[in-house]
């Protein structure tokens, strides 16, 4: 069996779903058909912004992937999630609306050779595809903390971003405790320069979690898209890709064939149709149609650990909105009044969080470590705008820990984030079945560079937890390391704590011609296959100094803007 179209998309997560908005409403309208493995996810239930930490643990909308054993990390293997259906990961994620640096999109452009990747044009894509809203709680005087630009946000775009209607009684005191203890603030971490602290934008508005089904949702009948419907190979007319293949079934593309099923599954499936390192492809028996060593390599990834103290109530992260939904019947009250009209318990309750982006000092920049990088990384991580590590306050950690107790409901917890990771992992053939998982090891800290800048971001955030303004609320320490730590000490929190941000990339890394290290040229096309291209954040030659949807939304629409002005369409 076989059916044609113009265009074949595989998956439905936010790069895919960016190449099909931008292609669906082009003048010639193209036909386009959508292939997402999982199901519909079209259940409004499923938007409740307050179960965004829910959501997540939904085994239905997660492949539940894991890592293989890390050494740095006890040789635990971590949690390595992706979501499943319509939305992709915008579906399960914590929704952080994060895009990054003026920094991150000029060093994508001097990687590929291409300004259209520079932040200029990145910065129309974000403000073209987002409907910001900048209402804030009345009655709070908001001007210290939020101050965003009207020219550095869009306004009529498909995905919903802004603040939440309600916000934790201590999330503006919260920030001053950053700008008292030396920490710059920032009343906008989206406009191009994220340093500072900030109140976070969540890709949500009104109670209701925005996903990349919404670009979907504006597409005409020219674009079809088919749930359940997972593509175990590319299908090649000797170096051509003319469609793909489900269950024996043959879907054919007259134009192009968009792979955007993410870092983890796209190499799989390339892999599976015969593209990808020989040595890998031989082991199990799948006849080689293009050498490609570098794919599967080049695997970067943020990573996480957390600070947990327990508080005074009077300073404790809102645990009176937590109380409203702390038994069934007061949660299930709950999702009654969000479905009625989006409020209530679940469309406040750990909506609003802070951000804050920081560089370390000149200390950090001249040690050993940083020295030892490419004149060029160094260059990139010295740019005013990008970020060495990131700190995420009013993490809801007690939904992660098991048995955690309710007398310390009264608590903060300060996620540190691993930023500009040196360290690069694999993903790996482990059978001749296009079902199986690939290998996925991401070797956390397993690069100096990477446990340096560990224990220094860890550093300065027990500097922030030790000053006065935050210590006089703590009554106890739930999970954190003494702030006279050694480096030793503070490494091993890390090992023994680590989690994945769930930001992997760079796995079929775009570049120029001849770059050993590329699998993508700078048009997204796989190099050596005609009518193949990957959209996803798979091809993204830097790791953005952001929660990375922003990034896979931007990289689907670039790639829709070259193909409809390579169609003329």
């Amino acid at each position: 069996m076989s059916t044609e179209y113009d265009f074949i998309i595989v998956g439905s997560g936010p790069a895919g779903s960016a190449v099909a908005y931008g292609l669906g409403q082009s003048a010639k309208k193209p036909k386009i058909l959508i292939l997402e493995a999982g199901g519909p996810n079209d259940d409004k239930n499923l938007r409740v912004d307050g179960q965004r930490w829910l959501t997540f643990m939904n085994k239905d909308m997660n492949w539940g992937y894991k890592t293989v054993p890390q050494p740095q990390a006890g040789n635990r293997e971590l949690d390595y999630s992706r979501g499943k259906g319509i939305g992709g990961s915008s579906a399960i994620n914590f929704g952080v609306f994060t895009v990054g640096a003026k920094g991150d999109y000029d060093e994508w452009a001097r990687i590929v050779g291409d300004d259209s990747f520079n932040w200029e044009h990145a910065h129309q894509r974000i403000k073209q595809l987002e409907t910001f809203h900048p209402e804030t709680p009345a009655g709070l005087d908001v001007s210290k903390y939020v101050a965003p630009s009207p020219t550095d946000h869009g306004v009529s775009g498909p995905l919903d971003v802004g603040f939440a209607a309600e916000w934790e009684k201590d999330l503006l005191p919260a920030l001053d405790i950053f700008e008292k203890a030396g920490f710059p603030l920032n009343p906008d971490h989206n406009s191009g320069n994220p340093i500072g602290a900030s109140v976070l934008i969540s890709s949500a508005h009104k109670g209701v979690r925005s996903t990349s089904g919404d670009l979907l949702s504006k597409l005409s009948d020219n674009v079809t898209i088919k749930t359940n419907s997972t593509v175990t190979r590319v299908i090649l007319d000797g170096k051509k890709a003319v469609g793909v293949e489900i269950d024996g079934v043959r879907y054919l593309a007259s134009k192009e064939v968009i792979l955007s099923a993410g870092s983890l599954d796209t190499p799989r499936i390339l892999m599976h149709s015969g593209i990808g390192p020989e040595e890998q492809l031989s082991k199990y028996d799948i006849p080689t149609v293009l050498a490609a060593p570098a794919l599967g390599k080049g695997l970067r990834d943020h990573a996480f650990t957390p600070l947990v103290y327990k508080r005074t109530p009077e300073s404790g992260s809102g645990r009176s909105s937590f109380y409203g939904v702390a038994n069934k019947d007061a949660a299930d009250a709950a999702l009654e009044q969000w479905k009625i009209d989006g409020t209530g318990p679940w469309a406040k309750y750990a909506c609003e969080m802070g951000v804050g982006y920081f560089k370390f000092n000149e200390k950090f920049t001249s040690s050993p470590e940083f020295l030892a990088l490419p004149a060029a990384e160094q260059a990139y991580l010295n740019h005013e705008t990008v970020p060495h590590y990131e700190v995420l306050t009013h993490f809801p950690i007690h939904w992660f820990i098991p048995n955690f107790p309710d007398d310390n409901l009264d608590y903060a917890c300060l996620l540190v984030f691993l930023y500009n990771a040196q360290t690069s992992g694999t993903v790996e053939l482990q059978s001749s079945d296009p079902s199986v998982p690939l290998l996925f090891d991401p070797k956390f800290l397993e690069s100096e560079f990477d446990r340096k800048a560990a224990v220094e971001s860890l550093r300065e955030v027990l500097r922030l937890a030790e000053s006065p303004a935050f210590a006089k609320d703590t009554v106890g320490t739930i999970a954190a390391p003494a702030f006279n730590s050694t480096d030793d000490e503070l490494l091993a929190y890390w090992q023994g704590t680590i989690s994945s941000s769930w930001h992997m990339t760079g796995t079929a890394k775009m570049g120029k011609p001849g770059d050993e290290d590329a699998v993508v040229d700078n048009d997204f096309r796989v190099v050596g296959i005609e009518g193949l291209r990957i959209a996803d954040m798979s091809v993204v030659p830097v790791l953005a100094s952001c929660h990375t949807q922003s990034v896979a939304y931007v990289t689907g629409l670039t790639l829709a803007e070259k193909i409809v002005k390579e169609y003329c369409l």
